[in-house]
C-alpha cells in the first residue's frame, strides 16, 4: 500500500466500496473477536449492506470519513452528534500505516467542532488497544447490540475543562487527604 493517505468526508457514492471494507475489516481483522461463530458474526454484519451504508453517510447527524490511497477506500469512520464513534475500520493490508489514527484525529477534530467534550466507543478486544494508545478509557464490559463482549472506551476531549472539573472535585472533597 502507498504512504499517501487522503482523509474525505464521506460520499453516499462511496457506500459499495465502504462496505466491502467494513466487511473484509471485521472477517479478517476481528477474527480473534468472532471466532467464526455465525451467532456473533451474522448479526455483526447483518447490516453492513450498500444501502445501509449510504444511509448512514447521508444521516444529517453523522459525520463519515472515509480513506483513500491511489483511489482505493482503505479506511472509513463515523461519529454521530451523539459523541459516539460508530464506526472506524481499516482493510487488513492497511493495518497500522497511520490510517486509523488519521481517521480517529479527524473525528475528534470534529468532535471539538461540534463542542463535544467526550467521546465513546463499543471497541472488540483485539481492538481495544488501539484505542489506549490514542487516549481512550477502557470503562469495562458491555454487550454490543450485536451480541459482541466488547469495551466501552471514552476519551474527553477538552483537556481544560477535564482540568478544570479535577480542581472543582478536589476544592469541595470532604476526605481529609
Amino acid at each position: 500500500m502507498s504512504t499517501r493517505i487522503e482523509i474525505r468526508k464521506a460520499l453516499p457514492d462511496d457506500a459499495p466500496a465502504a462496505c466491502t471494507l467494513l466487511r473484509r475489516s471485521i472477517e479478517e481483522c476481528r477474527q480473534d473477536d468472532h471466532r467464526n461463530h455465525p451467532e456473533v458474526l451474522g448479526p455483526w454484519l447483518g447490516n453492513k449492506t450498500p444501502a445501509t451504508v449510504a444511509a448512514w453517510f447521508s444521516t444529517p447527524s453523522n459525520f463519515a470519513l472515509v480513506a483513500e490511497s491511489e483511489g482505493q477506500l482503505v479506511g472509513m469512520a463515523l461519529l454521530t452528534q451523539a459523541g459516539k464513534v460508530a464506526l472506524c475500520y481499516v482493510l487488513p493490508e492497511a493495518l497500522r500505516c497511520g490510517v486509523g489514527r488519521a481517521l480517529l484525529s479527524a473525528l475528534e477534530d470534529q468532535a471539538r467542532a461540534w463542542n463535544i467534550a467526550k467521546l465513546h466507543l463499543n471497541s472488540p478486544a483485539g481492538a481495544t488497544a488501539f484505542f489506549e494508545r490514542h487516549g481512550y478509557l477502557n470503562a469495562g464490559k458491555e454487550k454490543s447490540c450485536f451480541g459482541l463482549d466488547c469495551d466501552l472506551m471514552w476519551k474527553r476531549l477538552d483537556e481544560t475543562c477535564a482540568t478544570e472539573q479535577g480542581a472543582a472535585r478536589k476544592r469541595f472533597c470532604n476526605c481529609s487527604g
